[in-house]
């Protein structure tokens, strides 16, 4: 559907403006008059609403934009620029990580307003863990469902977690917000730090994104086992995404298993190095959470109909409300959550969903997902974490309990 003409014409306007002001190349970097200037103009773009516009922000915004005109870019910016401080040997001496738990806790007291600036969970005898976490809108279903999974399963799982859209969940976004460094110079947010450093905490979890590097996510497990040496760690991978494709398909007739199994090797393929080099720097502690070959697996078996309920693809495509995507970017169709949030589950805790017995309350309303679809979600899960070598995870007898 062709954009309205008024929205293409203000798309347009918000785009020569950005161009204008910080440039297409950034050929130079844009003066703090011109940042103030384009702030006032577009507020959206002060992304941490911290009432200041940095280059890396203003930057992020302008590619935003330039996507929507673009329909090969449609989406998340997949390029953007990254502060060379990341190249240092270290992190500047003013960060945040690099000051006592005690300080840590009292810059992020000063911030919240309040005395407690800590958050901490008991230690539970029935193997519960811990977990701190950071993602963006394609970890948002897993981290809603995952506890509503264990409380079935007979616990309450202690999760806390800093999150943002897109971008702004990314664990290099985090740690430069979380510390006052780069673009978040001076202005440190320790949600996580403060907790980590003056609590007892068992795992992480992350959400990957565009550009990650080693560092990106060894800075965050340095940190934590200097303060809980026996953490572990855990990545989900990213399902497939239109943008893999030369152009969108005008037909959902376009997608078989076999380009479905291409385009999940393609994701594979893309942060394979990056965790085999954080797998060698730090042996049994890191791991994946596959919900991409849980994404292909339910392609897969919507394509030969075994996916009850679920009407379509794409919802961009196909046009179906019920679709295993609703956007070109990726994000989750209706249902699915309970997919990441079982993979979860099955990858953190070493167990298949179809062991549990009792009713996982989803909240969800009507008579979707049915119970079929629910259960198909649990085998499927189970399927995915088993079968990816980097889970952690091994069946061998088949008992639905990790080996």
């Amino acid at each position: 559907m062709a954009m309205p003409v008024y929205k293409a014409n203000r798309f347009l306007r918000i785009f020569l403006v950005l161009s204008a002001t910080i440039g297409l190349a950034f050929s130079a970097p844009p003066t703090k008059q011109q940042l103030q200037r384009l702030l006032k103009q577009f507020p959206q773009a002060d992304v941490n609403n911290d009432g200041r516009l940095t280059t890396s922000e203003a930057d992020a915004f302008r590619k935003t934009f330039q996507a929507r005109r673009v329909p090969a870019q449609r989406g998340a910016p997949r390029e953007f620029s990254i502060d060379k401080g990341w190249e240092a040997d270290s992190f500047p001496e003013h960060s945040v990580s690099r000051k006592s738990p005690a300080q840590i806790r009292e810059i992020y007291a000063r911030q919240v307003g309040r005395e407690n600036a800590v958050v901490s969970f008991e230690e539970q005898e029935n193997g519960t863990l811990r977990i701190v976490g950071t993602g963006h809108s394609f970890m948002a279903p897993g981290f809603k469902t995952f506890p509503l999974i264990c409380k079935a399963s007979g616990f309450t799982q202690p999760l806390y977690t800093h999150t943002g859209g897109g971008i702004t969940g990314s664990t290099r976004y985090k740690w430069e917000q979380e510390n006052g460094i780069f673009q978040f110079e001076g202005k440190p947010q320790p949600k996580l730090l403060s907790s980590i450093a003056n609590a007892k905490w068992d795992a992480m979890m992350w959400g990957p994104y565009f550009q990650d590097r080693p560092e990106f996510y060894s800075c965050w497990i340095d940190f934590c086992l200097k303060y809980n040496p026996h953490m572990k760690f855990y990545l989900s991978d990213a399902w497939p995404q239109l943008y893999q494709l030369e152009e969108v398909p005008k037909s959902e007739d376009f997608f078989t298993e076999a380009i479905f199994e291409r385009m999940g090797k393609e994701r594979t393929a893309g942060y394979m190095s990056l965790v085999n080099t954080l797998r060698k720097n730090y042996p049994d502690k890191v791991f994946i959470m596959p919900t991409s070959d849980a994404m292909v697996l339910a392609a897969k078996h919507y394509l030969r109909g075994e996916l009850p309920g679920i009407e379509g693809i794409n919802r961009i495509i196909g046009k179906k409300e019920r679709s295993l995507w609703r956007d070109q970017l990726g994000h989750l169709g209706p249902g699915f959550e309970r997919l990441e949030g079982y993979v979860f589950y099955s990858t953190i805790y070493g167990r298949s969903p179809e062991l549990i017995q009792e009713k996982v309350n989803f909240r969800d309303t009507g008579d979707f997902p049915s119970d079929d679809l629910d259960r198909i979600f649990r085998k499927i899960a189970w399927q995915a974490v088993t079968r990816n070598a980097l889970s952690g995870v091994r069946d061998s007898d088949a008992d639905g309990v990790g080996d």
